[in-house]
């Protein structure tokens, strides 16, 4: 099972382009992809929306916040919103394959490494929080930069979660959190007067009596008030219905909106019920919208496509009438999913109240894991490319005066790649036995299924480094092999 995870961190500064980029730089590693990026120089902030698998994307946060410390100093920031850190804000929001539970642990883990590394105090809030008055942003953020500067070392209410009660010098505090995906949506009012969006972003919000699950304030943002909100929960309170309050409060003060904006990325769903809500098409659904109507009558092929569309080539591959890819890119690709399934397991205990003793464990499983899993991946072309120098040395032989040598030299490589499979093979078959005691007993067959796919790639990683030894004739280099085969 894939982990998807998305972090949308906030980070000081809309107006330097090349600060942003080298931001967006820092955070780029395999295993994340960069969905969005948003400057507002008004507000003096940029919006980073990023998606990747959960070890990743933890490492590409700590990092961003890193070059942000380096970049940006409050000391002399300004804008129009609220920041109390050069990264402000570092929400992770759950997407497939992992829980708003799994957020929380990747939460305390990047606050817990932000401040290893980087001397920045850490606030948790949302699902992370740590105590019910820091569940809101809000609260953690009052007073700014500067108010927190002044009270943190005095004020227990402002002691962090990570860290000590001292904020970064010019990088300030970071909060990290863990949420459902949230609409960061503004409306602009046809005045000046920032006093009405105020006015009106008070009506609005959930905290002053307003929708539920609306956070809002007023701004001035190029020359026209501004009511800036985040919707927290958008199937409850859509958009449209926020529009429309947005729409009514404003009239009161005789101005209207003239226009919107979505900062980041929204679900296709909020827009569908907005569709709805202003078109008012009659016995309106989803089904109506062609996209989803094509998936609903392909649901079968769409819904297996996800992972079919990634493994049938290769399958299709190993089918053909060609030597390569063939047994040892097998053992190698049944090894990787081993590894891979080990790592599911162990992720969908990691964090869970239940094995909160078995964290450290479980944490260390999930890094080797990952790295067994990406050399094993990698062994999948090498074991075909090596069969091809293997041919190709045979086929040089006739005519060079050393022909044997590139043989002999070929012949070595192609048994090293698969022993190393069947070494690492090995190695995920025991991270998988020990994994049992410590997780979801209910995760019991994936484990059982991954210590039988690295069985089978060990046996059959093996059979083609013997089917290799019958033709080399240097038998110090057999002995050596033997020996560590006799080791697996």
């Amino acid at each position: 099972m894939s982990t998807l995870v998305e972090c949308v961190p906030n980070f000081s500064e809309g107006r330097d382009k090349a600060k942003v980029d080298a931001i967006v730089d820092a955070m780029k590693m395999d295993g994340v992809y960069l969905l969005d990026r948003e400057m507002d120089a008004d507000h003096n902030r940029c919006v980073i929306t990023l998606v990747g698998e959960r070890e990743p994307i933890q490492e590409a946060a700590i990092r961003g916040v890193g070059k942000a410390a380096e970049l940006i100093d409050l000391t002399v920031h300004q804008g129009a919103h609220p920041r109390m850190g050069a990264a402000d804000v570092v929400p992770f929001i759950p997407i497939e394959g992992v829980t708003i539970e799994d957020c929380v642990a990747m939460a305390r883990h990047v606050g817990a490494e932000i401040w290893k590394r980087h001397t920045i105090p850490v606030y948790l809030y949302e699902a992370a929080a740590t105590s019910p008055e820091r569940t809101n942003l809000e609260n953690i953020r009052r007073g700014q930069f500067e108010g927190i500067r002044a009270e943190i070392a005095t004020n227990p209410a402002r002691k962090p979660d990570f860290g000590e009660a001292r904020v970064h010098p010019t990088a300030g505090a970071t909060v990290v959190g863990a949420r459902k995906f949230l609409i960061a949506y503004n409306v602009f009012l046809n005045t000046p007067d920032v006093d009405v969006a105020k006015k009106v972003a008070k009506a609005v919000r959930a905290s002053s009596g307003g929708m539920r699950f609306v956070k809002g304030a007023g701004f001035l943002v190029r020359g026209l008030a501004q009511v800036s909100m985040n919707l927290t929960d958008f199937e409850q309170t859509p958009v449209h219905r926020v529009f429309e309050m947005v729409k009514r409060e404003a009239a009161r003060y005789g101005v209207t909106p003239i226009s919107s904006e979505i900062v980041g990325l929204i679900p296709k769903k909020a827009l569908e019920s907005v569709a709805e809500w202003f078109l008012q098409v009659e016995n309106f659904d989803s089904s109506l919208i062609l996209e989803n109507r094509l998936t609903a009558v392909m649901g079968g092929k769409m819904a297996v496509g996800g992972l079919r569309a990634g493994v049938e080539p290769f399958v299709e591959q190993l089918a053909a009438p060609t030597a390569t890819p063939g047994g040892g890119s097998a053992a190698a690709a049944i090894g990787a999913m081993a590894a891979g399934l080990a790592t599911m397991v162990a992720s969908m205990s990691r964090g869970k109240k239940a094995y909160l003793q078995y964290e450290r464990d479980l944490s260390e499983a999930i890094a080797r894991l990952s790295q067994l899993r990406e050399e094993l991946k990698a062994a999948i072309d090498a074991d075909a490319e090596s069969f091809n120098v293997v041919m190709k040395a045979y086929k040089q032989a006739k005519e060079l005066a050393d022909g044997d040598k590139g043989i002999e030299a070929a012949l070595k490589q192609a048994t090293s790649v698969p022993l190393g499979v069947a070494e690492k093979a090995r190695e995920v078959a025991g991270i998988a036995e020990k994994l049992g005691p410590v997780t979801n007993p209910n995760m019991k067959s994936d484990l059982v299924t991954a210590k039988a796919l690295a069985q089978a790639a060990i046996q059959g990683a093996l059979a083609n480094v013997e089917i290799n030894l019958e033709s080399i004739k240097d038998a110090g280099f057999v002995a050596e092999v033997r020996k560590r085969v006799g080791k697996v």
